[in-house]
C-alpha cells in the first residue's frame, strides 16, 4: 500500500471501513496501522489524543482479524479505530478528564458506551483531549498541550469534546466518542466542519461517568449529559449511534425504548428528503449577539431546506436567555464540597475559570430559581415544537478564535460574557431534545461554520432524516484538512479582544 493509499483510507467513512473489514475486502490491522501512523505524523501539531494507546489498538486489530479469519460473525463497528473523550470512562486506559485531580486516574470500568463499542468491533486507540471536567466550550485544560483546530491549527477546534473532534477532521479515526451537557458535541462540530449530534436525554445510556460519587468533577452534570458522536458523515453518525443507543438499567435516566432506527433515517433522508417538515429560524433566539460572517453563513445554509421542500418561518422563540440558569443548574448537580476539596489540594494547578466558579458563594434561591427558569423553558419550547418540526439556529455565535482564550470579548460590537457565543446550545441542553450541528460553510476567510437542527422530544428519527437530506443537498466531507503543515488562519471574524487563560500544560500524555 502506497503512502497515499493510506492517506487515504485514514479518510474513508466508518460505514466503509466496516463494510471492508466485514467482508474481508480490507485487513482491520492495515486499518489500525494506517490511522496510527497518521497520529504519529499529525497529532504532535494537533494535540488531539492525550493518551494515545497504540500497542493496545494493534492488539485488539489482530485479535479481530483473528477471530474473523475463524468465521466468527463481523459486528457493525467491525475495525472502525476511534478516540474516546477523556471525560468517558476506559477500563485500563488512564482517564484524567483534564485535570491534574485525576492526571494518574486508571478506571477498572469502560463506560457503557465503551462497552457497545468493544462489543460492535470498534477498535479504540486512545483517550482524546478535553477541557479540565467538560466546564468549557474552548479546547485547554491545565494538564496537556492545548488542542488544535486542523483547518488552522493557530485557532481552537471548540470544546470540550476538543481532541475527539480534532481527531477526526484531521483523519485520526472517522469518528469518536464525545459528550454533550452544554454544546461540547455540537461546538467542536461547527468548529471543526463534523457532524455533531447530541441525540435526546436518555437515547445513550450514561454510567459510571456523572453517577460515580467517589469521584468529585466526574460526577456532575447528571440531567444534562448526553453522549453522542462526532463524524464526517451522516452516515457515520447513524452507524454508531444504532451501537450506542438503547436502554440500560445502570443508567436511571435511560430511555426504557429502541423506537429509532437511526441507520434507515439516515438512508430514508438521503434517498427521499424531508419535503413538508415544518422549519422554525432563528438567527439570534431573539437576544444573542451573532457575528455577521455566522449570520450570512447561516442564513444562506437555511436556504436549502426551502430547496428541500420545507416550509421555513423566521421566529423569534420568546423565552429569556437560559444562560445563568444552565451555570446554576450544573453547580446544583455537582459535588461542591468534593470539588471544593479538590480546590483547597489542586486549586494553583486548576483552570481558574473552573476554580472561581466551584468557590463562589452560590445561595439556595439561586438554584432553585434555575429549576424554575427551566420548567419555563421547557413549556415554551414545547410551545413552539407544538408548531414546527425543527427548530434551525448557528451552533455557536462566532467562527473559531485563537488557542488558549474562552471565548471573544466582543461579538458584533457588543461586549459579552465570555461564553455568551455558544447561547445557542443552552436551550436543548436543558430541555433535552435531540440537536445536531452540520457544517453550514465558509466565513469570508475561509473558517467552518455550524448549523444547528433541533428536533422535537424524541424526535430523533426526523433529526437525522434531515441531517441526511441537508448533507445530500451540501455536501462536505470531500474536504480535506492540510493537518500538519494547515495554514495557521487567523481569529474568527468579526470579534475583538480574546480573554488569555493560564495553561499550567505538563506535557503529552504517553
Amino acid at each position: 500500500m502506497t503512502p497515499a493509499e493510506r492517506d487515504a483510507l485514514c479518510f474513508l467513512p466508518a460505514t466503509e471501513v466496516a463494510a471492508a473489514v466485514a467482508a474481508r475486502r480490507l485487513s482491520p490491522v492495515e486499518v489500525v496501522d494506517a490511522v496510527l501512523e497518521r497520529i504519529e505524523a499529525v497529532d504532535p501539531e494537533l494535540g488531539a489524543f492525550c493518551t494515545p494507546v497504540p500497542d493496545r489498538a494493534r492488539a485488539e486489530a489482530a485479535d479481530l482479524a483473528d477471530r474473523l479469519a475463524r468465521g466468527e460473525a463481523a459486528g457493525p463497528l467491525a475495525g472502525v479505530p476511534l478516540g474516546v473523550k477523556d471525560l468517558i470512562a476506559t477500563a485500563g486506559i488512564r482517564t484524567t478528564s483534564g485535570s491534574p485531580a485525576y492526571r494518574d486516574h486508571v478506571p477498572d470500568q469502560d463506560d457503557i458506551v465503551v462497552e457497545r463499542v468493544r462489543g460492535a468491533g470498534g477498535v479504540v486507540l486512545g483517550k482524546t483531549n478535553t477541557t479540565e471536567f467538560g466546564y468549557s466550550p474552548a479546547g485547554h485544560n491545565p494538564l496537556f498541550p492545548p488542542t488544535r483546530n486542523p483547518w488552522a491549527p493557530s485557532l481552537t477546534p471548540g470544546g470540550s469534546s476538543a481532541g475527539s473532534a480534532a481527531a477526526v477532521a484531521a483523519g485520526l479515526g472517522p469518528v469518536a466518542l464525545g459528550s454533550d451537557g452544554g454544546c461540547s458535541l455540537r461546538v467542536p462540530a461547527s468548529f471543526c466542519e463534523l457532524v455533531g449530534m447530541k441525540p435526546s436525554m436518555g437515547r445513550v445510556p450514561v454510567w459510571p461517568g456523572c453517577r460515580d460519587e467517589r469521584f468529585p468533577g466526574m460526577s456532575g452534570w447528571e440531567s444534562v449529559e448526553h453522549l453522542g458522536a462526532l463524524t464526517r458523515t451522516v452516515a457515520d453518525t447513524a452507524l454508531l449511534l444504532s451501537v450506542l443507543a438503547g436502554p440500560d438499567p445502570r443508567d436511571r435516566h435511560s430511555v426504557p425504548c429502541g423506537d429509532v432506527d437511526w441507520r434507515a433515517a439516515a438512508r430514508a433522508g438521503a434517498a427521499e428528503g424531508c419535503a413538508g417538515l415544518r422549519v422554525a429560524y432563528s438567527p439570534d433566539l431573539g437576544y444573542l449577539p451573532v457575528d455577521p460572517e455566522v449570520r450570512r453563513v447561516v442564513g444562506e445554509a437555511v436556504g436549502a431546506f426551502t430547496d428541500l421542500g420545507c416550509v421555513v418561518e423566521e421566529v423569534v422563540p420568546g423565552w429569556a436567555d437560559p444562560a445563568e440558569a444552565f451555570q446554576a443548574v450544573i453547580t446544583a448537580e455537582t459535588d461542591l464540597s468534593g470539588m471544593r476539596a479538590l480546590v483547597d489540594r489542586y486549586g494553583t494547578e486548576m483552570s481558574p475559570h473552573l476554580v472561581a466558579w466551584m468557590t463562589r458563594a452560590w445561595t439556595a434561591r439561586e438554584l432553585t430559581d434555575a429549576n424554575i427558569a427551566r420548567k419555563a423553558l421547557a413549556n415554551r419550547m414545547a410551545g413552539l415544537m407544538s408548531r414546527y418540526d425543527l427548530l434551525v439556529t448557528p451552533t455557536a455565535a462566532v467562527a473559531p478564535f485563537p488557542v488558549g482564550v474562552q471565548g471573544p470579548e466582543r461579538i458584533d460590537g457588543r461586549a459579552v460574557a465570555d461564553t455568551a457565543w455558544i447561547g445557542f446550545n443552552y436551550p436543548a441542553s436543558l430541555t433535552g431534545q435531540p440537536a445536531v450541528s452540520l457544517p453550514a460553510g465558509r466565513t469570508r476567510d475561509g473558517l467552518p461554520v455550524g448549523l444547528q437542527v433541533v428536533g422535537r422530544h424524541l424526535a430523533d428519527g426526523t433529526v437525522l432524516r434531515v441531517a441526511a437530506a441537508y448533507e445530500v443537498a451540501r455536501p462536505w466531507a470531500h474536504r480535506r484538512p492540510r493537518a500538519g503543515d494547515a495554514a495557521q488562519g487567523t481569529a474568527g471574524q468579526g470579534t475583538a479582544g480574546r480573554r488569555a487563560v493560564g495553561q499550567g500544560a505538563v506535557g503529552r500524555g504517553a
